[in-house]
């Protein structure tokens, strides 16, 4: 059975080790968009050459300077530390969602589908993975006051999308250069939401993790 689909059991399973691989990768991501930044504040200071911006238009595309060629290479990695860190995450997530259901003796609220369409509908995006945590920890944990972190985690993410750092991801990287070059405050400002996000989210998985472990050992 594929590792990011939901199982059956009888018992909670360990959390420890896809907590660990979450924790490790978020710090991965983290360390990916600080570097990520670096190269925008690089172009930022370097300023638009006079040839214009990677895309000229029509489907026309200059050649790239030795920087430019290395903030895609940049990109790439960071953008593979993602996906790394997606998929970690989201096994944490399964693992602990499974143990909740166990714990609590109830479904969850949301169909497993949803943890990872919650992350891509638009709209839906802006609420549902939050909800979708909350709701582990209310069954892993009643009665507990939700961990701080996770409204953190989820208040830094939002900020950070809406100050366009998503479309560092979804659009192309020379979007990005000309971004860089011409408005390199909000670029960074949501660089650094990320960074803080991710470094929440360590938080997320480490108070959740913990919660369930106590009630799992209880």
């Amino acid at each position: 059975m594929n590792a990011l689909t939901p199982t059956a059991t009888s018992s909670p399973q360990p959390v420890r080790t896809a907590a660990r691989c979450a924790i490790v990768t978020l710090a991965l991501a983290g360390i990916a968009w600080v570097v990520r930044a670096i190269w925008e504040i690089r172009l930022s200071v370097a300023g638009m050459p006079a040839s214009g911006p990677p895309a000229q238009g029509n489907g026309q595309h200059r050649p790239l300077t030795a920087l430019e060629d290395s903030y895609h290479i940049v990109s790439a990695l960071g953008d593979a530390c993602v996906v790394l860190c997606a998929i970690a995450f989201l096994m944490w997530l399964f693992r602990v969602r499974d143990n909740a259901q166990i714990l609590s003796g109830r479904p969850p609220q949301l169909a497993w589908p949803w943890v990872y369409l919650g992350w891509i509908i638009p709209i839906v995006n802006l609420w549902m993975p939050r909800g979708i945590v909350a709701d582990v920890h209310h069954a892993s944990a009643p009665g507990e006051r939700l961990a701080r972190a996770v409204n953190w985690w989820w208040g830094l993410w939002l900020v950070a999308f809406w100050c366009g750092a998503g479309q560092a991801v979804s659009g192309s990287r020379d979007d990005a250069i000309d971004r860089a070059y011409t408005g390199a405050r909000w670029l960074l400002a949501g660089d650094a939401a990320t960074v803080a996000a991710a470094v929440a989210g360590i938080f997320v998985v480490r108070a959740l993790t913990d919660a369930q472990q106590r009630r799992i050992n209880h």
